[in-house]
C-alpha cells in the first residue's frame, strides 16, 4: 500500500522534535544535516492502528523573519506543507496564543491542506482547559498532548489515521517497481523522460505515495515496469539547497517502494559520498541496484580501462559494489539508455531467484571442502546443512551447532561462493546462521 506523509510544524521550542520521537516510537530517524539551519530535520516511518505513514519534523517557523536561517527553515516548511497529506500544527499550551502562531495558522488555512491542531505541554489534566483558547486560530478542535509524558498522543494518532487518505494499493506483484534515484542534477529527470518517451508501450498511470506523484507503468519484453514517484523525479529546475532535505525524503520513499533502484551518477562529478550513502541505503533495504554513470559522453580522454579503474576505486570504498552492475551512457543523447531496461530485468530476476535445497547443500559442501570453517575454542564448529528461506532479496539459512562462532571473514567467503555459483547480479544476499533445532 502507498504511505502518506504527515508534516509536523510550529514555531521554535514548542516541542516538535520531542513529539516526533514519541510518534515514531523512539526509532532512530534519518537525519539531513544540512548546513545553514539551526537544527536537524528528521523524517521517519510511523505506524498506528495498522496504518503506515511518513512523519516529517520541520524546523521552528518564524514567518516574517528575514534572517538567513529563518528564511531557509521557512522555505523548508512551505515545501513540507505543499507535499504533505496532513499537517500537525503544534503549539505551546502554557504560553497561550503567540502572534507568530496566528500568522502560521493563517498560512495553513490558506494552504488547503487538512490540519490537526495539537496543544503541547499540558502534562497536568487540570491544565487541559488551557487548550480552548486556541479555538481562535480557526483550525478546529485543539488536541491536548504532552510530548514528554505521552499523554494524549494516542488520541492524536487516532485522529491522524482517521484523516489520512485511503490507502492506494500498489500495482500487482507481477510488476517490477523501479526507482530512479541520485543526487540533484545528476540527470535523473532526463533519464526518466528518455526511458518513458522512447518506449511507446506506456499503458497507464497510477497514483503513488505523495499527493502530487504519479507512477508511470509501461511494458518491456512482456514485463510490466512501474517507475515509482516519477512525478517528483521528473520535476525540473534547480534544487534549492534549503530544500534538499525533501530530495532525501523523496529518495527514501522511492527506495522503500522499489524492487530495483537505478542510481544515476554524474560522470563529471564522480561518485560522491552522498551517492554511496544512497546506494548503501538501497542495499540495506534489500533493493536490487544498478548504477548508471550518466554524461559519459562528456568525459574527455577516456580509454577502454577508464571505467574499470574507476569501479575498482569505488569497490575499495564500498565492497558491496563489486556485485553491482555499472552502465555508462548519456540520458541526453540516449547512449546505452535502453540497456537500463535489460539490466533492471536481469537484477529483478536475480532478486526473485530461488535455488533448490539440494543445490544449496552441494555448493555448501564444496565450499567447506575447499576451506573448512575456522575453529574457535570449545566445541568444533560444524555447518550441517543449508536452504534458501526467502526471496526479494534472497535469504539463505545455514544450520550450525555454533552460530556465534562463525567469523565474519568466513561468512564473506560463503557469500562469495554462493554468488559465484548463482551470480545474483545487483542483489544483496543475506545469510542467517541458525542453531540446530531452532526455527529459520
Amino acid at each position: 500500500m502507498s504511505r502518506p506523509t504527515v508534516a509536523l510544524v510550529g514555531r521554535p521550542n514548542v516541542g516538535k522534535s520531542t513529539l516526533f520521537n514519541r510518534l515514531v516510537g523512539g526509532r532512530e530517524a534519518i537525519v539531513s544535516d544540512q548546513a545553514g539551519t539551526t537544527r536537524d530535520r528528521h523524517f521517519g516511518a510511523a505506524l498506528w492502528n495498522g496504518r503506515d505513514f511518513w512523519l516529517v519534523d520541520t524546523g521552528g517557523l518564524v514567518p516574517d523573519s528575514q534572517e538567513t536561517m529563518d528564511k531557509a527553515i521557512r522555505s523548508q516548511v512551505e515545501r513540507a506543507v505543499a507535499e504533505a497529506d496532513l499537517i500537525i500544527f503544534l503549539v505551546d499550551g502554557r504560553e497561550g496564543i503567540n502572534p507568530i502562531e496566528a500568522d502560521i495558522a493563517r498560512g495553513l488555512r490558506q494552504s488547503g491542506r487538512p490540519v490537526l491542531l495539537a496543544v503541547n505541554k499540558l502534562d497536568d489534566l487540570r491544565d487541559r482547559d488551557a487548550r480552548h483558547v486556541f479555538h481562535e486560530l480557526g483550525l478546529g478542535n485543539p488536541w491536548p498532548v504532552s510530548s514528554t509524558s505521552g499523554q494524549g498522543t494516542g488520541d492524536l494518532l487516532d485522529e491522524v489515521v482517521s484523516l489520512l487518505p485511503d490507502a492506494v494499493e500498489e500495482v500487482s506483484e507481477d510488476s517490477i517497481r523501479v526507482a530512479v534515484i541520485g543526487r540533484p542534477n545528476a540527470g535523473k529527470s532526463s533519464l526518466v523522460n528518455k526511458l518513458l518517451g522512447e518506449e511507446r508501450l506506456v499503458v497507464t498511470e497510477i497514483a503513488g505515495t505523495t499527493r502530487d506523484s504519479i507512477d508511470s507503468v509501461m511494458t518491456y519484453h512482456g514485463k510490466t515496469l512501474t517507475f515509482v514517484d516519477t512525478a517528483g523525479l521528473r520535476r525540473k529546475g534547480k534544487v534549492d539547497e534549503a530544500l534538499e532535505f525533501y530530495s532525501t525524503l523523496r529518495t527514501e520513499r522511492s527506495i522503500a517502494r522499489a524492487d530495483v533502484c537505478v542510481l544515476v551518477v554524474d560522470a563529471e562529478r564522480g561518485l560522491h559520498n552522498q551517492d554511496l550513502r544512497i546506494a548503501n541505503r538501497a542495499w540495506e533495504l534489500g533493493c536490487g541496484l544498478v548504477i548508471l554513470v550518466n554524461k559519459w559522453d562528456l568525459i574527455p580522454e577516456k580509454d577502454a580501462n577508464t571505467a574499470k579503474r574507476g569501479e575498482q576505486i569505488l569497490i575499495e570504498k564500498a565492497p558491496f559494489l563489486e556485485w553491482v552492475p555499472f552502465l555508462y551512457g548519456s540520458a541526453t543523447t540516449g547512449q546505452r539508455v535502453r540497456k537500463v531496461f535489460d539490466m533492471v530485468l536481469e537484477v529483478a530476476e536475480a532478486r526473485a531467484k530461488r535455488i533448490p535445497t539440494a543445490a544449496v547443500n552441494d555448493v555448501l559442501e564444496a565450499l567447506i571442502a575447499r576451506n573448512a570453517p575456522p575453529q574457535a575454542p570449545g566445541e568444533t564448529v560444524k555447518l550441517l546443512y543449508a536452504t534458501q528461506i526467502g526471496t526479494k532479496p534472497p535469504v539463505f539459512a545455514i544450520v550450525t551447532n555454533r552460530p556465534d562462532a562463525v567469523p565474519e571473514s568466513y561468512q564473506r567467503f560463503l557469500i562469495k561462493g554462493f554468488r559465484k555459483a548463482w551470480s545474483f547480479p545487483g542483489v544483496p544476499l543475506r545469510v542467517k546462521y541458525n542453531r540446530r533445532g531452532s526455527k529459520p
